[in-house]
């Protein structure tokens, strides 16, 4: 790749703080390092937007009845909100972190560290417990790999480690294997959202409200299970070093992901409520495999199915375990994580790669070998709390930016709309936190606070730094 001079973007030291500063350009020469265009971006964040959920969740909210769309529909409207308000933020600050980035400028170090912390452990957390779902698609396509606990375990790791790989190799097979992905993922997915709706019986649908409550009632119920279904519209910002005219592209990968997963998102589930009986997809273990049986007869649609998870999920992981290096590494270059975080190679932060690979597969490899996987579940359980932390001061930070006066000079109609699209996203942001459940809001708090320790250590250390420059 060739390089050229990097322009300056606006960088945070302190709360409001503007100053310019270069974007980190890759080596010279480097083929392995690659800015991300528009394209990559966007797959960027529909790969982590679309993970291995969809194929579960028409059979999840069918117990709702078709009220359930409408609940989809307005939280795509939040989740479209988040996304445009990423995309303001990434125009303002177009630095690698995203949200760390946006909360630290606004609220100053300890906010900042809270979102960059909540977010790393959201990443490799979540890692592990995409990749122990992954074992059960894989034992379809290999079933050798679901006989023994081990074989099961070996599995999970590789299909941590293989994208891992992907990513210590540099950002152009990053980009490459993204690309890939979410294309492979999508065929199949688009075959059941846009060719079932060429099959699609009406008698198939069932009830509006099929659980005998309210509408606000089975809207709520059922929007409790889809909230996170959006989770990861933040991941073009989260990246925005390495994409190219960031200040321009971040913005637009970062809508135009959200909406293209919007999409298969409804129409998805929209077609297997149309396909599949209520009654048979209530209880269903593989809608889209009955969508897909429904449609051509046979029963290869499992196996069709089964792949285009795997995939799917490896593409999660890759995008992911990109994102659980650059918040740290973010944080790093501002003294509030530790200094090894900085260390890059061919555009990748490899020490926060080997660092989540490897939690994560400690993770992994417990889920297997304890007696109980509680202590796994109550991770898993944090994470819908921790995943929300950054959204919520994200949002924040933007209100804060266009209270203060502190955002570009703008005509009074766009201070407006954009004011009101931070409200609507801090509304859902909130949601996302009441959606967590008592639990999850309790155990993560208490493991968020734990990071204050460690921000304790980094700030003290920083602050020795700061004298010693003085002297």
């Amino acid at each position: 790749m060739t390089s050229t001079a990097a322009p300056p973007v606006e960088d945070s030291t302190a709360p409001g703080a503007v100053v310019r500063t270069p974007l980190a350009a890759g080596p010279r020469g480097d083929r392995h390092t690659r800015r991300f265009g528009l394209p990559v971006a966007v797959c960027l964040v529909m790969g982590n937007i679309i993970g291995g959920g969809i194929f579960l969740l028409p059979a999840s909210v069918a117990p709702f009845g078709t009220v359930s769309l409408l609940a989809f529909g307005i939280l795509t409207v939040g989740a479209i909100a988040l996304a445009l308000v990423f995309g303001r933020l990434a125009e303002r600050h177009p630095r690698t972190g995203g949200p760390y980035v946006y909360v630290r400028a606004a609220f100053g170090d300890f906010a900042g560290f809270l979102a960059a912390y909540s977010y790393w452990i959201t990443a490799w957390v979540s890692n592990a417990a995409l990749a122990v779902a992954s074992v059960g698609y894989l034992a379809v396509l290999f079933p050798a790999v679901g006989e023994h606990r081990w074989s099961m375990c070996l599995a999970a790791l590789a299909v941590q480690w293989l994208p891992a790989l992907a990513n210590l190799a540099g950002t152009r097979y990053v980009g490459a294997v993204q690309v890939v992905s979410t294309v492979l993922k999508l065929v199949p997915l688009l075959l059941v959202a846009v060719g079932g709706l060429f099959f699609f019986d009406p008698a198939n649908l069932g009830p509006f409200q099929a659980a005998g409550q309210s509408t606000v009632g089975a809207v709520s119920a059922s929007a409790a299970i889809l909230l996170f279904s959006y989770i990861g519209v933040e991941s073009a910002a989260v990246s925005a070093g390495e994409v190219r005219d960031p200040a321009r592209n971040v913005g637009r990968a970062t809508v135009l992901g959200t909406v293209g997963a919007a999409v298969v998102y409804l129409l998805g589930t929209l077609s297997v409520f149309g396909l599949v009986a209520h009654e048979k997809l209530v209880s269903s273990q593989a809608p889209f495999t009955d969508a897909v049986n429904a449609v051509f007869g046979g029963t290869w649609g499992g196996t069709l199915i089964a792949g285009a998870a795997v995939v799917s999920m490896v593409g999660a992981l890759n995008g992911w375990t990109l994102l659980s290096a650059q918040t740290p590494y973010a944080a790093a270059k501002d003294g509030l994580f530790p200094k090894v975080f900085e260390k890059k190679q061919r555009g990748v932060p490899v020490v926060g790669v080997l660092v989540t690979v490897v939690l994560a597969s400690c993770l992994t490899v417990y889920n297997y070998t304890a007696g109980s996987a509680r202590v796994f579940e109550i991770l898993v359980l944090v994470t819908t709390f921790t995943a929300t932390v950054p959204y919520l001061l994200s949002t924040a930070a933007q209100l804060y930016f266009l209270a203060s006066g502190q955002s570009e000079r703008v005509r009074r109609g766009q201070l407006v709309r954009d004011a009101v699209l931070a409200g609507v996203a801090f509304a859902f942001s909130m949601w996302l936190v009441a959606g967590s459940g008592y639990a999850a809001v309790y155990q993560g708090v208490l493991f968020l606070f734990a990071g204050v320790l460690v921000y304790a250590l980094m700030a003290a250390r920083k602050g020795r730094a700061a004298v010693s420059d003085g002297e």
